[in-house]
């Protein structure tokens, strides 16, 4: 990123940032990090920023120019300020902006030692990263990394079964997914690990050793058939499918009252994570109703978010009354669109009545419609892989009337608006699927 003049100062509100997230450094972010992060600020600020934009500007991807002064003051109202001049005149003493410029110096030593030491030897391995630099430290082929789960449901315990035979080493992981929350420490020759999952979703468990990765694989976590959250952290409440009605799915009536006494906005959701992959999730449609239940005080503005799962990426596509649609942000992929910056006034609209929406996905675009009317297309490049499940969240509470998904050819996934179809579920509440 090319430096501008308030340089040191955005070093000092990224370094906050970190402190406050608790993900550790940033030194060891990859992709999914960001993606998370992206997500994290939306909800926090209502502002979008892709994770392309946090990348360059933790210095993750090279930058031409300075950062806009919409994502400095979204930087800084995530960090707890009101915008960058706030955070400009209120920021931490100097002692912290110490601590960051040691991190540039000590990254600055090692970056010289490693010079020194390619220098001195001779290498035929790729330099992509640390991780291919060391190269592996044991056979692959003669190391056993499996899961299974330990119950049904959510949240969900899953038992890793290990063979670390050749593996002489301290620094041994599993990483579960990026949060490194959910990376579980291991010893030489530790036969067996545990570790927990809280969402529905497909995941990619890692077998690390001294920062290599050894052994990966997939984790499929089902829901089940539909289950519903609050999606409070670190833990969501769960209301398992049979409390969701006989008709439209919808939250119980204590539960609409609980989030109606929340004084900090919340998101619930509803969530049917199952065998849908045989369905490309570049190639298909969806056609869901929705309402609003609740859209008193912080959930005024009815947004409603509708997510396809890919076993390779994910749609977020959202909407909200004509009134907040600035707020909004549409992500296919690697490409992200922020209402700040588009004209994402064609996903503004009234939800307090049933709503009909329309996602179709072919050939690398997203055509969006609503009501029958087409409203909004774009387009992506990277695949989004097979279709792994869907989302439908409210900022605060909703319902769902129907939801019905048909595959390339047309032919229908669901039956009677929301239940899959047999043979599309056929493992439904096995809770856990590995794939290598």
């Amino acid at each position: 990123m090319k430096e501008f003049s308030d340089d040191r100062l955005l070093k000092t509100c990224l370094l906050q940032i970190e402190e406050q997230l608790g993900w550790g450094s940033s030194d060891a972010w990859h992709n999914e990090v960001f993606s998370d992060l992206s997500e994290a600020i939306h909800v926090s600020t209502s502002i979008l920023l892709s994770p392309t934009t946090l990348k360059r500007v933790w210095g993750k991807v090279s930058y031409g120019s300075s950062p806009s002064i919409n994502t400095l003051n979204t930087l800084a109202q995530f960090a707890g300020y009101d915008n960058w001049l706030d955070f400009k005149n209120r920021r931490p003493p100097l002692r912290q902006k110490r601590i960051v410029d040691k991190r540039v110096v000590r990254r600055g030593i090692l970056l010289a030692v490693a010079t020194i030491v390619a220098m001195g030897v001779i290498s035929q391995l790729s330099m992509v990263d640390i991780g291919s630099a060391i190269g592996p430290p044991a056979n692959p082929d003669q190391i056993g990394f499996s899961s299974y789960p330990i119950a049904q449901g959510l949240p969900n315990s899953v038992l890793f079964d290990l063979d670390l035979k050749g593996i002489d080493s301290d620094s041994i992981y599993i990483q579960q997914y990026w949060d490194e929350t959910k990376t579980i420490k291991l010893r030489r020759g530790q036969k067996q690990a545990t570790g927990i999952y809280y969402y529905p979703g497909y995941f990619r468990a890692k077998l690390l050793v001294d920062g290599h990765i050894v052994k990966e694989h997939n984790l499929f976590i089902r829901s089940g058939g539909w289950l519903a959250t609050v999606d409070y952290r670190p833990v969501p409440k769960y209301i398992p499918g049979d409390r969701l009605g006989d008709g439209p799915l919808r939250l119980p009536d204590e539960t609409l009252l609980e989030i109606a006494g929340l004084e900090q906005p919340h998101y619930s959701g509803f969530h049917l994570v199952d065998d849908l992959r045989r369905v490309s999730a570049d190639r298909f449609s969806l056609e869901v109703a929705v309402q609003n239940s609740y859209r008193e005080k912080w959930a005024v503005c009815q947004t409603i978010k509708v997510l396809v799962l890919g076993t390779k990426g994910a749609v977020i596509v959202p909407f909200s009354i004509p009134g907040c649609v600035s707020d909004l942000g549409l992500m296919v992929n690697e490409v992200s669109l922020s209402g700040k910056e588009h004209d994402l006034s064609a996903l503004g609209a009234d939800f307090s009545s049933p709503r009909r929406i329309r996602l179709a996905l072919q050939d690398r675009r997203l055509r969006i419609y609503l009501d029958g009317q087409f409203v909004f297309s774009v387009d992506y490049a990277e695949p989004l892989g097979e279709l792994a499940g869907l989302r439908i969240r409210f900022l605060g509470a909703g319902e769902v009337h129907s939801l019905d998904l048909f595959d390339a050819e047309g032919a229908p996934v669901f039956e009677d608006g929301l239940n899959p179809l047999p043979g599309y579920s056929s493992s439904r509440g096995s809770g856990l699927e590995t794939t290598d």
